[in-house]
């Protein structure tokens, strides 16, 4: 087959990404695409992938992508004939000690929550279903039916037969050696058999997909890691149905396989494969290939899987499987459209993940190409959660093989990564840490969580309870609420959107209405075309033409691209990444102003300088920007300082604020204080899959304006029906109780939803909640009335009380004093 001289959408890879994207894309959409493999399909590492397919995750999106790929692998055989391999044998879960034992309740009660029946057994329960295996150590297991098997060849022919039945076009054996660019877009794809002119690209090029990407600017940050299994001659007793299994407190996996066992295990000390090439490239020609065995390696899992299945001592090993897998800094896959590159879409990175994700990711990667945004909420997923900071190599590389270590450790709540630490730092990080700040990570930026107390050891010291700083942070909080405190934030994103347009570009991208007068701020969400909320940020108003906007550090990427995205073509706009340009020092707390009027000349009465303003102070000799704005709910200004002179400044209000007691505070107590008030969390308490009329913010909708705005048009289809889920607080009396999020909402009983964030009140005294009830008939104020609530946490119901209006200060004279 010759390569056609024009394609609408260009897939590179063969494996069962780029094959899935391909028949969706095909199937779905009836879409001119083609497909282009280097060498065979499967021949990268699909080939030799493991295929145990499992679909449980903490994201309800992603868990549903999961799902759509077994349903996907149910059916595919009767529409085009080729198997696939699936099998649904369940998949066991063990836990050999009471922290996992937790984890795993936590777990259940989130697939509950997903709509999934995770079940817990009792070892004599897993003998039973398991014979052959050793359970004298087990606490229990949790067991999903619904999980369980594939081949991963058999898979991928099976999506490429169905891709070519709906009109795709698969060539193999064309390498694609770089791209005709123009103004940040990809025109034509160039192969060593010629140039296919197209409108789109979407690169699942697997272990390959950084270079491909590479040759179009833009990161797709994944590390090539070796990953081995063995797979074991007959072992007699073994059932063909026997379900898979993860043991992970001995880090090790099993499935079935021709009466045999695949095993295999996640080692806390992995090898990066370091292939010598600049770079660290992959070589072209890695096809169909492994790495020699390395039993030296391998020892510590076959130890462990000995001790579970003592029937291995004697079994025969068929074959031992050493390949690269991609891995990715996060443990998460990557998709979406690449910041860089208007017309590059990415599916790479899958974590050995790529069986079990391959359907659902096919299916919404080839929605999003069509349609330009995501189907669904996908940020943890998304290419655009990566900054900067994930072009350097080696620090993906350190971070790629920490996340890997710890694929099978318990996902203690609040834990941070350590790799690659401390990477970018703010002016006050010394001063911090003799304050002894405890710090986190956010997008490579050291964040203060914490201050430990004089005669307290100044780390996090995880467990599946309350956690070492919960007193520490209750103090903090406290002091915020009753005298004063300050937060470094420096880390926040700032942007700047400046020309004769910049009013018309912002009107057109916010929800709520930016076209105040100057020395005005702007609370506003940014939604897709389906209304869903997309980003949530503040904009300032600084002069006619020149707008500051300020939001979340890990939404940097994302919001940035986002608003240039949709910055309508011709208008005379500019934006502009400032995030190094400015400090910021967020002074919270009653005492607030009376710190704030010892270090300025300035005005800063409330008759002068009002909540929801802007402006110029003078402080410590330098101009400042202040933002009378809070995310605690007290008085208090976002002070926005020349990166300079963020320590003077900080200095200077310490000192004024002595007689006041001032203190330094960290992010786990502005969040324990944003969830007494109320304000939503993007990301987890508003998502693309959530409206402002659902979330509670269709106050900040400028619907009663004649102005037209990104999201409007389904905002209006939806205004004045009943919402069919609306976001609702939840406290529980309980102090024992920890609250994490995804724990389920029981309404008289039935499940009504759940938890998108949780945590503890130390002003109420309570643990709140915050999430979605859910009913198909619709949710008016009735109907959360007239329920009575409880909350299912790892598995054990306990009451709760439901609250419309904010826990703390409802009136919210506090933030406008």
């Amino acid at each position: 087959m010759t390569l056609p001289s024009h394609a609408r959408i260009v897939v590179i890879g063969g494996g069962i990404i780029g094959c899935s994207t391909a028949y969706h894309l095909a199937r779905d959409h009836k879409a001119d695409v083609v497909l282009l493999e280097q060498g065979k399909l499967t021949s990268g590492s699909t080939w030799h992938a493991a295929g145990l397919v499992g679909q449980l995750r903490s994201s309800a999106s992603i868990t549903r992508v999961l799902k759509y790929s077994v349903e996907l692998y149910k059916g595919l055989e009767a529409e085009t004939g080729l198997a696939t391999g699936w099998k649904m044998t369940g998949c066991l879960r063990l836990a050999t000690n009471q922290d996992r034992w937790t984890e795993y309740k936590r777990l259940a009660t989130t697939a509950k929550s997903f709509g999934m029946d995770m079940q817990l057994l009792s070892p004599a329960e897993v003998k039973a279903m398991w014979p052959l295996m050793e359970v004298g150590d087990l606490v229990g297991a949790s067991w999903l039916p619904t999980d369980g098997q594939a081949s991963p060849s058999d898979i991928t022919q099976s999506l490429a037969k169905g891709a070519r039945m709906h009109g795709a076009k698969l060539f193999e054996d064309v390498r694609v050696t770089g791209f005709d660019m123009k103004d940040g877009r990809i025109l034509k794809v160039k192969t060593d058999q010629g140039d296919i002119a197209c409108d789109k690209v979407v690169n699942c090029a697997g272990q390959w997909a950084r270079q491909v990407g590479a040759m179009a600017g833009i990161n797709v940050p994944l590390q090539p890691v070796k990953h081995q299994y063995i797979i074991t001659e007959k072992i007699a007793g073994l059932a063909a149905d026997a379900p898979t299994i993860r043991d992970p407190d001995r880090r090790t996996y099993f499935k079935e396989e021709v009466g045999g066992l695949v095993m295999g295990g996640y080692e806390p000390n992995p090898q990066a494969w370091s292939t010598g090439l600049p770079g660290g490239d992959v070589p072209g020609d890695w096809q169909f290939r492994l790495f020699d065995d390395d039993w030296d390696h391998f020892e510590q899992h076959m130890a462990q899987a000995i001790a579970r299945i003592p029937a291995l001592e004697t079994a025969g090993v068929k074959q031992m499987i050493n390949g690269p897998e991609s891995f990715t800094p996060d443990g998460n896959f990557i998709l979406g459209v690449a910041p860089e590159c208007e017309n590059m879409f990415v599916g790479a990175g899958f974590n050995a993940f790529g069986i079990a994700s391959g359907g659902g990711a096919g299916w919404v990667l080839a929605q999003w190409a069509m349609d330009g945004e995501a189907p669904l909420d996908l940020w943890v997923v998304d290419i655009r959660r990566f900054s900067g900071l994930h072009r350097d190599r080696q620090w993906v590389c350190d971070r790629t093989l920490e996340a890997y270590g710890k694929h099978y450790s318990i996902g203690f709540p609040h834990e941070e990564h350590e790799s690659g630490r401390p990477r970018i730092v703010s002016p006050l990080y010394e001063r911090l840490k003799a304050h002894r700040a405890v710090f986190g990570s956010k997008l490579g930026w050291e964040r203060p969580n914490w201050f430990a107390p004089e005669g307290m050891e100044a780390r996090d010291i995880y467990s599946m309870g309350r956690q070492n700083w919960f007193e520490p942070v209750g103090d903090e909080h406290r002091h915020v609420r009753e005298a004063v405190g300050i937060f470094d934030q420096s880390s926040f994103a700032k942007f700047l959107v400046t020309g004769r347009d910049a009013l018309a570009a912002l009107d057109w991208i916010c929800a709520n209405d930016v076209s105040k007068p100057v020395g005005r701020l702007t609370y506003t969400q940014l939604l897709n075309t389906r209304g869903g909320i997309e980003a949530d940020l503040t904009v300032a108003r600084l002069a006619g033409d020149k707008f500051y906007i300020v939001t979340g550090t890990g939404f940097r990427t994302h919001d940035l691209a986002w608003i240039r995205d949709h910055i309508p073509d011709g208008l005379g706009a500019a934006l502009v990444d400032v995030t190094e340009e400015f400090g910021t020092l967020s002074l919270m707390g009653p005492r607030a102003r009376d710190v704030l009027e010892q270090v300025t000349d300035a005005d800063v009465s409330n008759a002068v300088f009002p909540f929801g303003h802007v402006r110029e102070i003078a402080i410590a000799g330098y101009t400042v920007r202040a933002l009378r704005v809070t995310y605690v709910g007290e008085l208090g200004w976002e002070l926005h300082v020349p990166i300079s002179a963020t320590g003077e400044v900080f200095d200077a209000l310490m000192a004024a604020g002595k007689p006041h007691g001032i203190r330094p505070v960290g992010y786990r107590a502005l969040e324990s204080l944003r969830l007494e008030k109320g304000y939503r969390a993007w990301g987890s308490d508003i998502t693309p899959n959530d409206t402002p009329f659902e979330a509670g913010l269709g106050w900040a909708v400028k619907l009663r304006k004649d102005t037209d705005f990104v999201g409007r048009k389904a905002l209006e289809a939806l205004q004045g029906a009943t919402p069919k889920k609306r976001f609702a607080c939840f406290t529980v009396d309980d102090p024992e109780i920890v609250l994490l999020g995804r724990e389920t909402i029981l309404r008289n009983g039935e499940a009504v939803g759940y938890l998108t964030s949780g945590g503890y009140g130390y002003t109420v005294g309570k643990n709140i909640g915050y999430g979605y009830v859910r009913h198909a008939d619709g949710v008016g104020d009735e109907y959360l009335a007239t329920g009575g609530y409880e909350l299912v946490v790892a598995m054990e119901r306990t009451k709760a009380t439901l609250h419309i209006e904010p826990l703390y200060d409802p009136a919210g004279a506090k933030v406008k004093a």
